[in-house]
């Protein structure tokens, strides 16, 4: 009989066009050899152009996914993508607590924050932002926002890799364990240096800036490999670092699909 893999959940709303949501989280989660739960929370209506709309779950059934696999498959790691509505938010902070998912309950817990699509289509409902900050990242092992999401919830404007420390200390202090401050949109910066820190701990995680324009679902795909890492036993360091050298291959893999921007592509680790 086949040994049983370590369990991701992922929370997230769902890509219709594949490359980044719910999609790219279970794609990745296959690809790092876990297996990967859902909860749905929102339906985007989306291709490689940008976001034309989407509906959101009600918050109750995002809950009552959220115990239905928790009470029976039991979860290992956890992330949140696309929340939509405050509504939603609370309600996930609350099934979490119910379910002992979380920092307090020692089960690892990813909270990326997605505010918006990489083409600029608003993913989050503005009162959703506070929702974010007092009820997600107190329970946060990890918080991975882009920089964008970073001004979002702090006012702070990352510029360099000194005003990324400064984002990673707005970050710490709304609650998380650790904040990895992304440097893929730091565009003169050729090194592409994320900044992982818990307060104490500044790790800069260099990495290759790749050519291309195809880079759908790439928050997703290095949060949900960070989770996967987690979920398997890594403490969040060893666990960055591996997301990091991961999402780095998949971009440099990414391929054309569509009319506007492709997706990110993990298929590497299956060849």
């Amino acid at each position: 009989m086949s040994v049983t893999p370590k369990t991701a959940l992922t929370i997230a709303g769902s890509d219709s066009g594949g490359g980044a949501g719910i999609q790219a989280d279970l794609r990745t989660f296959f690809a790092c050899g876990v297996h990967g739960m859902t909860a749905v929370t929102a339906v985007t209506v989306q291709n490689s152009l940008g976001v034309q709309g989407f509906t959101e779950i009600p918050p109750d059934v995002v809950s009552a996914q959220i115990k239905a696999v928790a009470d029976d498959m039991g979860v290992d790691a956890a992330k949140t993508g696309m929340l939509a509505t405050a509504e939603i938010i609370t309600a996930v902070a609350s099934a979490l607590d119910e379910v002992h998912i979380g920092r307090d309950a020692d089960v690892p817990f990813v909270v990326d924050p997605v505010a918006a699509s990489m083409t600029g289509d608003a993913l989050l409902r503005e009162e959703a932002l506070e929702a974010i900050r007092t009820e997600l990242f107190p329970r946060a092992t990890l918080v991975t926002p882009n920089l964008d999401e970073v001004r979002l919830l702090t006012g702070v404007e990352v510029t360099g890799r000194d005003s990324q420390r400064d984002a990673a200390r707005a970050l710490l202090d709304l609650g998380p364990m650790w904040a990895l401050v992304k440097g893929g949109h730091l565009y003169d910066d050729p090194e592409c240096v994320d900044l992982l820190s818990d307060g104490i701990q500044h790790i800069e995680l260099t990495g290759r800036r790749m050519d291309t324009e195809h880079t759908h679902g790439g928050g997703d795909t290095l949060a949900s490999a960070i989770t996967a890492s987690l979920a398997k036993g890594l403490g969040v360091p060893d666990a960055v670092d591996e997301g990091k050298r991961f999402i780095e291959r998949c971009v440099a893999e990414a391929y054309p699909l569509g009319k506007g921007v492709g997706p990110v592509s993990p298929f590497w680790r299956l060849g």
